[in-house]
């Protein structure tokens, strides 16, 4: 592996650091991304209870804000339950993009790297066939040993960068499209629960 590396050339140090960016962002953003803990299944339903019970108080707001980001949106609409409803749907829509942002963290890099390593190993191949054809003006065709390394070189970075990229754009529609479906789910179950505090605030106050 260390011989094939030298033997691609400079431009396989940004390939090789592209590649352990890229394992390192989709490690974390599988992580980050898993639905029990931006989403979790028991929450809404424990919220709703609280909600039944006169229960959600300030330190069982500072849990909700803790434990999730579908508890802090849920906890910024429930904090503004008093008010009106447009201010309500305001600060979960504020929370919901900010949280919005810490899902798609990073996902934008990942796409950089899917972008430009295959971008690198063409310029490897460009680099290479420069050195092939140096190679024949100053030696000729007889140069074989020379020739050899300027084409190895050529295809050594093109199968890098594509190596790099190919895993990368998979994983970054991957997470992005997971990204958005969990924002989604949060802004639906948020919107709900603030549909129902609206009401409630409503027929208490008509009462």
């Amino acid at each position: 592996m260390w011989e094939l590396i030298g033997t691609g050339g400079w431009v396989m140090a940004p390939i090789i650091f592209s590649s352990i960016l890229a394992i390192a962002i989709i490690v974390e953003r599988v992580w980050i991304l898993r639905s029990q803990r931006v989403a979790p299944a028991d929450l809404v339903p424990e919220v709703w209870r609280l909600v039944a019970t006169d229960a959600l108080g300030p330190v069982n707001l500072r849990r909700l804000r803790a434990g999730s980001p579908l508890g802090r949106v849920i906890a910024a609409g429930v904090s503004h339950a008093n008010g009106p409803r447009s201010a309500m749907l305001e600060r979960i829509e504020e929370t919901g993009r900010v949280e919005a942002m810490q899902l798609e963290r990073h996902l934008n890099t990942l796409g950089t790297i899917a972008a430009v390593t295959p971008l690198l190993g063409l310029l490897g191949t460009v680099i290479g066939m420069i050195d092939v054809f140096s190679t024949i003006n100053a030696e000729g065709l007889g140069g074989n040993r020379a020739l050899a390394g300027g084409i190895g070189e050529a295809l050594i970075t093109t199968g890098a960068g594509l190596t790099v990229a190919i895993p990368s754009v998979a994983a970054h529609r991957y997470l992005r499209g997971r990204a958005n479906r969990l924002v989604v789910a949060i802004e639906r179950e948020a919107l709900k629960l603030a549909d129902v505090l609206a009401r409630n605030t409503t027929t208490v106050s008509r009462a």
